[in-house]
């Protein structure tokens, strides 16, 4: 009889906030060449010439203003929902990150030592795109084919638009939507355009013609921007919002190329002279509070829009470790039907 068991994924961070460890992180992480696709002698170049002279000291000072007693707060939720969906499915349940600690290497041989040979691999990663959902699935893939050959899984696909995750935001939601507010900003991390361009197969389709995401094309699939457009429609629809309620925006963009827009920091500081004195901001791109949340949008992103004179700014938090996230999952492992790989 074989034993099922639940592999959750998720992005990592570094061991700690002091610099060298930063350091490390930050090299592993932005030496994947799905994150940075330039040709390796170059991305080399970019890394170990420039960011990683100057970047280290200024991401450990934004990871110490969000670091917890426990540490890391994405590792430390991820553990924690790790933990609640174990024990709401009666399966052993490991935890693995593409980057840090535990590695998915890492992870494997966790599954394997708990004697799993069914296996449920769970990215939390709503959104597919090259540099989040595809890499952490190809890495742990490569892993499985190394360590555990042979061993049976199911890769959980993309749930953007999955109506009963959409029905868990919302509820989630629900304790803001019911005060009173001005907007609501749907903050997406961002991607380089070159990023959609490529997943394009056509070449003729992702920022090729106007409202792109808004006609059919095959390649929606792996359409980044799509699905989050996708995504916040649903949303709207299901919480009952007014076009005038909401927008869409895009975070954590790097200087150099363009990157998806509208730009979210732009958007913090044109609002309130456009009306707009009492703001919420919500991230779905991530399941857990991490340091794009909690720094980049809660402490800088409060800070960008009340300089521009808004009055009131509230962040919806991510569902985390949440009951409502629990059930959704636990609803997904129910409907396990396995494509076994």
């Amino acid at each position: 009889m074989s034993r099922k068991g639940i592999l959750l994924l998720n992005l990592g961070s570094p061991k700690s906030t002091a610099v060298p460890d930063v350091r490390d992180y930050l090299r592993e992480f932005l030496n994947d060449d799905r994150v940075i696709d330039y040709p390796a002698p170059l991305r080399w170049l970019l890394l170990e010439g420039i960011i990683l002279r100057t970047r280290p000291k200024k991401s450990a000072a934004a990871y110490a203003s969000v670091w917890t007693p426990e540490g890391s707060p994405l590792v430390v939720t991820t553990d924690r929902l790790r933990a609640k969906l174990e024990k709401a499915t009666g399966l052993p349940v490991i935890m693995g990150m593409r980057y840090g600690t535990p590695s998915c290497a890492e992870a494997v041989e966790k599954v394997l030592a708990a004697g799993i040979d069914d296996l449920f691999v769970m990215p939390q990663y709503p959104h597919y795109a090259m540099s989040s959902y595809e890499t952490v699935v190809v890495k742990v893939q490569e892993e499985l084919k190394r360590l555990a050959p042979g061993l049976k899984y199911h890769v959980l696909q993309p749930f953007y638009n999955d109506p009963a995750y959409i029905d868990a935001l919302v509820e989630s939601a629900q304790p803001w939507l019911s005060k009173p507010f001005d907007k609501l900003l749907f903050s997406y991390h961002g991607l380089p355009e070159r990023h959609l361009r490529k997943g394009d197969p056509s070449k003729a389709h992702c920022m090729k013609m106007k409202d792109c995401c808004s006609h059919y094309s095959p390649c929606q699939a792996t359409c980044y921007r799509h699905q989050c457009v996708e995504m916040t429609r649903l949303f709207v629809a299901a919480a009952g919002l007014k076009e005038s309620q909401y927008e869409l925006s895009f975070q954590s963009r790097l200087a150099g190329e363009p990157w998806v827009s509208p730009y979210t920091d732009k958007r913090l500081e044109a609002l309130p002279a456009e009306g707009t004195k009492n703001l919420l901001v919500m991230c779905p791109a991530f399941t857990s509070d991490c340091l794009e949340t909690l720094e980049e949008i809660r402490e800088e992103g409060k800070e960008t829009f009340e300089h521009a004179g808004g009055e009131h700014f509230a962040q919806i938090p991510c569902l985390n470790d949440s009951d409502i996230y629990v059930k959704y999952l636990v609803n997904r492992v129910n409907h396990w039907k396995p494509d076994h790989r």
